[in-house]
């Protein structure tokens, strides 16, 4: 098995740069993961594929405003600081301060002791970042928030902030609102990417799938930036999983164990919600366990086994990517090739504001 096997040509002109005016009115490619039999629809004929008694599993995290957009506090240059990770093994956070590990722009002049003002709507300097020093991850510092307009450093970064669209997404002034799912929660720690799969329903089409008498249940993931990173090396089993913080009640083990004892299937939003359910699977037990705020760094690949999930909905992924590995491990690698060339054939858009897949 090689990198290359999963690289494909996506044309520019696939990437969707905005996402769809009427959220369930996207395509949604159906495919058969046994037999690679395809059907083209849209999105709300989801509703036909569901049955009463299936479980739906959806990732409910928010994104959280990580982009945040300044001048240098002594030259009024412009600046930008992309939040990663915060460090609260480093130092405490308080009400008014906090240790982020981030990306700068421009990095060759914010240098450590460089200040960096954010104001808000009213004109006022709502938060200040400082630069403390460079962290071991390359290019990446250690950027210390403070704010002393507002009660905490949550409340300043919110009224500073934005979301932190992927890169291929260029020049988007519509509204931010529309890269958060209608089901997200705002959480003391959010994602600083979205679960793109569930962009796509709406809160009637959630309410049919209810009446219809199937389950609707959520997990928590909080996706990291490095979900964008693609694979470099030429083999993937060398490729290191970056780590990420999950969640999985118990009322949803309860729901998925119960589907599966009365012979109905557990649907997946999403590679995020794939990867929460799957990492609970204990190997031991042999059985799925709640987790709460536990770690993975579940890599799934062709070969890999799946013990929870029958179904998944999600987006058509970035060539050279674990997601594209983790969509061929559910079904074939040749499969999802062909169906990724169908959906370049016949119109479909890539990626995060793009259309949907759906494997069953």
């Amino acid at each position: 098995m090689k990198t290359d096997d999963f690289d494909y040509d996506l044309p520019e002109r696939c990437i969707a740069q905005t996402p769809a005016p009427v959220r369930d009115e996207c395509k949604l490619l159906v495919m058969n993961r046994r037999t690679g039999e395809l059907q083209d629809k849209i999105f709300r004929d989801i509703i036909g594929y569901i049955e009463p008694g299936d479980v739906i599993v959806a990732n409910e995290t928010r994104v959280m405003p990580a982009r945040l957009l300044g001048e240098k506090h002594e030259t009024g240059g412009k600046c930008e600081v992309l939040l990663l990770h915060q460090r609260f093994d480093k130092e405490p956070l308080t009400n008014q301060s906090a240790l982020w590990e981030g990306l700068v722009r421009p990095g060759k002049r914010l240098k450590p002791g460089a200040v960096i003002d954010f104001k808000d709507k009213d004109g006022d300097v709502a938060l200040q970042a400082t630069i403390v020093g460079f962290s071991d991850a390359k290019g990446q510092r250690f950027v210390r928030l403070t704010t002393e307009k507002y009660p905490t450093i949550d409340e300043a970064q919110h009224a500073v902030g934005h979301c932190p669209l992927p890169p291929y997404i260029q020049n988007y002034k519509g509204d931010e609102e529309m890269y958060q799912t209608v089901y997200s929660r705002r959480e003391d720690e959010d994602s600083a990417a979205a679960p793109t799969a569930g962009l796509h329903f709406t809160p009637e089409l959630i309410q049919r799938i209810k009446d219809k008498g199937a389950l609707w249940k959520t997990v928590e993931l909080q996706v990291g930036i490095d979900t964008f990173r693609l694979v470099e090396e030429d083999d993937p089993r060398d490729h290191k999983m970056h780590t990420e913080t999950y969640t999985v009640p118990q009322e949803v083990v309860d729901a998925c164990d119960h589907a599966h004892e009365t012979g109905h299937r557990v649907f997946a939003v999403g590679t995020t919600s794939v990867r929460s359910l799957e990492s609970a699977w204990d190997e031991e037990q042999g059985k799925l366990v709640a987790r709460d705020h536990a770690h993975t760094s579940l890599y799934l690949m062709p070969g890999s086994t799946f013990h929870v999930i029958d179904a998944m909905v999600t987006n058509f992924h970035i060539p050279r990517s674990t997601l594209v590995m983790l969509v061929s491990a559910f079904s074939s690698r040749d499969m999802i090739m062909h169906a990724y060339q169908h959906a370049i054939d016949n119109g479909y858009r890539f990626l995060s504001f793009g259309d949907a897949m759906l494997m069953i």
